[in-house]
């Protein structure tokens, strides 16, 4: 998939960049697969506002995602790659042999018509899911487990994956895409190759209502609030605002909130680059 830019025609598509779409196949959605998503438009059940800067959007259905993989020796065929507005990466459409049809994250490379596959009997192809201590060494994998049968919760966004570096006992050690390398139970699941559109962090919107068609309104700086609305508000002019700080008076920018005693800390072997 590349990226598509447009004449100056309207201030709008002045600077916009846009991806073509060549790799969508199929422009509507498996009916069996969606479900509802509701709005809430960042208000609680009094109607009261408890989250700023959420509102609109357009409307749309989620497309349930298949992140656990777990049909196991059952091959499945790639009917579609489709676009999926509630994610950056595209999901590709399976047709498995007893006549199921899910959804997966679409890796780089994965066609319409190639054949997937899950489970112990599953070689090193892009798109397979196998488990880490059948992964080979060296390979690039996403929509990796943290925890045996629970799904895939890293490298699942555009362009995004891990590298299998190393084996021991229990654990493999994976590069993950922070840069972090930790370490995961051979026993959890993940996917062969890297998240399909890669060129996405591209993408320039061009105006401010494709933000509003997702659902996002304006956020305005702490600096140019009162000082009863936020500690870095008031001051005559432009003045600076002090210490970065968020609204409830965190410290921000460099500030580490994570826990000494966290359960993990003995699994990270390298913190991400800052």
């Amino acid at each position: 998939m590349s990226l598509k830019k447009f004449k100056p025609i309207t201030p709008g598509t002045r600077h916009k960049v846009a991806m073509d779409l060549s790799d969508i196949t199929k422009s509507t959605p498996e009916k069996s697969l969606l479900a509802a998503k509701k709005k809430s438009g960042g208000r609680n059940n009094d109607g009261r506002m408890t989250m700023r800067y959420l509102g609109g959007g357009h409307k749309q259905k989620y497309r349930v995602i298949d992140f656990k993989r777990d049909k196991f020796e059952i091959p499945a065929t790639v009917n579609a790659i489709e676009y999926d507005p509630n994610r950056t990466a595209n999901i590709a459409l399976l047709f498995y042999a007893d006549g199921e049809k899910r959804y997966m994250i679409a890796p780089t490379g994965l066609k319409v018509g190639d054949v997937v596959l899950s489970g112990k009997t599953a070689t090193p192809n892009v798109g397979n899911t196998m488990f880490l201590s059948d992964v080979p060494l060296g390979t690039v994998i996403h929509n990796i487990e943290m925890t045996p049968g629970k799904g895939g919760v890293i490298a699942r966004g555009a362009g995004t994956y891990a590298q299998l570096n190393a084996r021991d006992g229990r654990y493999a050690t994976i590069k993950m895409p922070s840069g972090e390398t930790r370490m995961i139970l051979t026993t959890c699941l993940a996917t062969v190759g890297s998240v399909s559109n890669s060129e996405h962090n591209l993408v320039v919107s061009g105006k401010a209502g494709r933000s509003r068609w997702l659902g996002r309104r304006p956020r305005v700086r702490g600096v140019v609030m009162n000082p009863v609305d936020h500690p870095m508000g008031g001051g005559e002019g432009r003045s600076s605002g002090g210490h970065p700080r968020s609204r409830k008076g965190l410290p921000a920018k460099g500030y580490k909130t994570r826990s000494k005693t966290k359960y993990s800390n003995n699994l990270i072997i390298e913190r991400r680059k800052k």
